[in-house]
């Protein structure tokens, strides 16, 4: 990371497992064909989008300090945002979901610093500048909608994946990464496309983190607001592909209240979309999330949330009715009449209260995996974290003492009392045995032989989530991806072509040129016959300094252009549209 990053607090109280996404811009990679990409889309969507955006973006533009002629540089982005309360960094492509939405919990958008193409200039399915800085920035200067941004983090980062999920993270982002590269064979777009779409119709059962990413989609990325009828753009993917926000007012695109039912509707991220979801208020989005939370692992805890954690074979919390933290991965979880009586996890494991990891209980200690009962004692009502200290006498559950316990769901721990745990509240959190035999009828789970048993105490599972309690327990500076995004490759006739858009810019900016325009023009047509955006960028120029003669010269030329490419006959047509304003073209 470097130093034109680390200008805004926010980032520095990034927990390490996110720094570890975070790269340089590397500003002067950005080259004039890609400057002026930028300035197309953004001349394009301030024009268009004025009249069909919600109102807070062009306000976000202004205060987010997003410029039309510059590709925006992060040191002056988050130096702009920390007056807003946020912060941006730059990442490689699309990051783990679960990484993504953490990011936007610490108020922190996360920006993919490549641009698009000049073929993909209308939309690309790989995350882009364009999209982040031009399509999420400006709306987050809302703070009604800021809020609702970071709260889905906050709750969407615990939200618990499948085993499928990953593979359709990986799948999504090398399909992104070939479709955005230059002259990637067919071939493999066809296989990449084959391998999301295998995946995408044999997903199985939603998991947590499949759902909350499609809220994400109907929302942050392509949500219209207002009335079915007459809905505005407030969504990123919208606001930053010129082509789907016209595309997506039309009666083509079905519009939809949006609701909790959201959360059932997958989504092709090569396509355009077939339906939108239209909230009436920034205030609606913050109420299905909190309906949608309310459905989660994190609050609903109990057998389905283990099975769930089970299932996703990742690094996972749950939470006892004590307060305990067991944070591993869940291999196993015994139940009884639809109830857990005793969970596994297996591998590295940490027991944490209050997201911070206790004492002599972390992963080295820890090291092979973690087993307990769940639940209360067998023909006992009260269970034992409610025990008085006489009851707890009562039961022999003292230091020193031999004692079987006898769980419901026929489990027994049998072995000498060493000492307990505690926490605030005087509530026993861990009860520590040696020569400690724990079974469930003939099956052996833990034997004197493996050492010291601790055994957790809690009545119920109240909340089971993604990652563990304390971070700082695991090393989660794990994430190498399968695929890097792909950088161009510049032939002669590439660096030529750089030049000569690097020549228009300094003419626009008033700086001192070595070619003039007519030079410029007379070397795009003999070179680089099939380029029509420097073409439109003199146009502009010519009619700015009224060289008519000229202007009418490259008119002709893009006509030209339009009738032998027509696949970009509306790109210029938009163009010159901002140029020409009224005039036929």
């Amino acid at each position: 990371m470097n130093s034109a990053i680390e200008s805004n607090p926010l980032i520095d109280r990034l927990p390490s497992h996110l720094k570890q996404f975070i790269k340089p811009q590397e500003y002067s990679d950005y080259t004039p064909i890609n400057q002026a990409v930028w300035r197309y889309v953004m001349r394009k969507n301030v024009d268009y989008l004025s009249k069909v955006a919600h109102n807070s973006y062009l306000e976000g533009l202004k205060k987010t300090g997003l410029e039309i002629d510059n590709i925006p540089n992060m040191y002056g982005m988050n130096r702009i945002l920390k007056e807003i309360g946020w912060a941006a960094v730059a990442v490689d492509g699309f990051i783990p979901p679960n990484a993504f939405m953490e990011f936007q919990a610490y108020n922190v958008l996360v920006i993919a610093s490549d641009i698009r193409q000049l073929e993909h200039i209308e939309y690309t399915p790989a995350p882009d500048i364009i999209h982040e800085g031009a399509g999420h920035a400006p709306i987050i200067a809302n703070p009604e909608y800021a809020e609702y941004l970071r709260r889905f983090g906050e709750i969407g980062c615990k939200a618990i994946s499948s085993s499928h999920d990953y593979e359709m993270y990986e799948a999504i982002r090398l399909l992104s990464i070939l479709k955005e590269a230059e002259d990637t064979p067919q071939e493999e777009i066809d296989k990449a496309e084959a391998q999301v779409e295998f995946l995408q119709n044999n997903m199985g059962e939603l998991s947590e983190m499949a759902q909350i990413r499609n809220l994400h989609w109907w929302t942050v990325e392509y949500g219209l607001i207002g009335t079915v009828e007459n809905p505005k753009i407030y969504g990123a993917g919208l606001l930053s592909s010129i082509g789907e926000s016209e595309w997506c007012m039309t009666d083509n695109v079905k519009k939809i209240p949006y609701d909790i039912s959201a959360a059932q509707q997958s989504f092709d991220i090569t396509k355009p979309q077939p339906q939108l979801y239209v909230t009436p208020d920034f205030a609606h989005l913050s109420s299905v999330l909190e309906e949608f939370a309310n459905k989660m692992a994190i609050r609903r805890g109990g057998l389905s949330a283990i099975k769930k954690l089970v299932d996703s074979k990742s690094i996972g919390t749950i939470e006892l009715s004590t307060g305990l933290q067991i944070s591993g991965v869940f291999t196993n979880v015994i139940e009884n009449d639809g109830k857990p009586v005793y969970i596994q996890t297996t591998g590295k494991t940490a027991l944490a209260y209050r997201e911070k990891e206790l004492v002599s209980h972390g992963t080295e200690y820890h090291a092979d995996g973690f087993g307990s009962p769940i639940g209360k004692l067998k023909g006992i009502n009260i269970a034992i974290e409610d025990m008085s200290p006489r009851d707890l006498s009562a039961y022999d559950i003292y230091e020193e003492k031999a004692v079987t316990l006898e769980f419901e769901g026929n489990i027994k721990v049998s072995g000498e009392i060493v000492t307990g745990t505690r926490n605030l509240h005087g509530k026993i959190l861990i009860i520590k045995f040696k020569n400690c035999t724990v079974t469930q009828g003939d099956t052996i789970l833990f034997q004197p032989e493996w050492g010291i048993y601790d055994m957790a105490v809690g009545k119920d599972v109240i909340s089971a989530y993604s990652g563990p309690a304390d971070v700082n327990s695991f090393d989660l500076i794990t994430h190498v991806p399968s695929s890097t995004t792909i950088k161009p490759k510049f032939s002669d006739s590439r660096i030529e072509l750089e030049g000569l858009y690097n020549s228009v810019r300094e003419i626009r900016e008033n700086k001192v040129s070595s070619l003039t325009l007519n030079s410029i023009f007379e070397k795009i047509k003999k070179n680089h016959p099939k380029d029509w955006l420097l073409s439109v960028e003199i146009a502009e120029l010519c009619k700015e300094s009224n060289n008519n003669s000229l202007l009418e010269d490259v008119i002709s030329h893009l006509n030209n252009i339009k009738n032998q490419r027509p696949e970009v006959a509306k790109l210029i047509n938009n163009g010159l549209g901002l140029i020409l304003e009224s005039e036929k073209i």
